[in-house]
């Protein structure tokens, strides 16, 4: 079985308009919902293997605040394809997640987690920011993932977990 936990990324800071979008660093409260969904998440007393999250700030450091809640101690691997909007590309690095790995976070943004976890399992939950689509795969390897053997667990906002 493998699990997947779709997350989009905490509220951002909007402060600054000289900032380019991918610069855009978490206000406040973005930084305090990171530690809400972390907890939520450890609660779950899910053994994560891998943190996959976009590259942009506000993504990569909800990330960083969602493994230091879970005390992941492995590296974060960014990718540009969760910055990106082709879900089709998403789903192809999913499926190259290492076979050892049986549960995994995604951190990216919308409309791509969104549409993602539609895709795989037909949620139709738009993701909020600090939110979370949790899904698993009856399968064994990453590689066969699908629709058909998805299993929509819990969709679940920070505000109300």
């Amino acid at each position: 079985m493998k699990k997947l936990f779709i997350i989009r990324h905490a509220k951002s800071d909007w402060g600054n308009e000289d900032l380019d979008d991918f610069d855009r660093p978490l206000n406040e409260k973005g930084i305090k919902d990171c530690a809400i969904i972390g907890q939520y998440l450890k609660q779950k007393n899910e053994k994560i293997d891998i943190i996959l999250s976009s590259p942009a700030l506000r993504a990569h450091t909800t990330a960083k605040l969602l493994a230091k809640e879970l005390n992941f101690d492995k590296n974060i691997t960014q990718n540009q394809y969760i910055y990106e909007p082709f879900v089709s590309a998403i789903q192809e690095l999913i499926s190259y997640i290492h076979d050892d790995n049986n549960t995994a976070v995604l951190v990216g943004h919308n409309p791509g987690v969104s549409t993602l976890a539609y895709m795989l399992c037909g949620s139709k939950e738009e993701l909020k920011t600090a939110s979370i689509v949790e899904i698993s795969f009856s399968c064994d390897s990453w590689m066969d993932i699908k629709k058909s053997n998805a299993t929509f667990i819990a969709y679940k906002k920070a505000k109300n977990v």
